[in-house]
């Protein structure tokens, strides 16, 4: 066997009392670039920069704070005993799903008052959404959480990764399933497909409910291997699954309903 390497340091960079962290960078790199992303399609739909902007500005802060509200909600016995620690996002500790629900009540109240159509506007920042995800999940890699159950080094190795993931995934002691790894690369399978779609005059709001499709099948499947899900408060059902369910067959019946009407219009109209 190979001498283990020590792992990443999830702390980047230390300027004082300052503490600049792996995670927050990531987290950040993925809003910058899913901006530039939505920037250059709004601007062929139509849609400002400064509209995009104007958007971040309240949509950044409101999805952290709804995504740890959610996750601190399914993990309050640990945050009940440890309340100093609800603040600690840079930690870790911020659902995805909860993020959505922040993102999408702040996207449709301030469409509302713009006066845009919300369904144009999450369909330019749909894939953008997908690729902030798949650059996020590696600041989970940088601080060696959402990851899979055991396994052997020969197993990774024979997935072909390169040392640096593999060593990360050397836990106290034990190796894991890279399930970061498998969800980022899924995202950007999903990116492309998004991208590609958009040449593609669909009815408003289906490539917002693609993209839900897509990210929802795949998270379903790659939550049954991880460890440290978050569950429906007195049960063994897994959030992430039931929401991507639940986000499945709402965008399922959303895209018949809307083909229904007949007075949808496309994406490039």
């Amino acid at each position: 066997m190979l001498g283990q390497i020590a792992p990443f340091d999830p702390i980047a960079l230390k300027l004082g009392p300052l503490t600049v962290t792996w995670y927050g960078l990531i987290i950040g790199s993925g809003i910058v670039l899913g901006y530039i992303l939505a920037t250059r399609e709004g601007r062929r739909r139509g849609l400002s920069e400064e509209l995009f902007i104007d958007l971040l500005l309240w949509a950044v802060p409101i999805s952290i704070l709804s995504a740890r509200i959610y996750y601190v909600i399914f993990e309050w016995d640990y945050y009940a005993v440890n309340p100093g620690k609800i603040i600690a996002i840079w930690e870790g500790g911020l659902a995805i799903h909860g993020a959505l629900i922040g993102a999408i009540v702040t996207a449709i109240v301030f469409s509302r008052k713009k006066g845009i159509s919300f369904w144009k506007l999450a369909d330019v920042a749909a894939p953008s959404i997908i690729l902030g995800q798949a650059i996020g999940r590696w600041g989970n890699f940088m601080n060696q959480e959402a990851h899979g159950g055991e396994v052997t080094r020969e197993f990774l190795e024979g997935l072909h990764l390169p040392d640096f993931i593999i060593n990360q995934m050397y836990i106290d002691g034990t190796y894991y399933h890279p399930t970061f790894l498998y969800e980022s690369l899924w995202n950007f399978l999903g990116l492309i497909l998004l991208l590609v779609l958009r040449r593609v005059n669909l009815k408003q709001g289906e490539l917002f409910f693609t993209y839900f499709i897509w990210y929802s099948v795949g998270r379903f499947f790659i939550e049954g291997m991880r460890t440290d899900s978050l569950y429906l408060i007195g049960t063994n059902i897994r959030m992430a699954q039931l929401m991507s369910i639940v986000l499945i067959l709402l965008s399922v019946i959303f895209i018949i309903y809307r083909r229904k009407k007949g007075d949808v219009p496309g994406y490039l109209d």
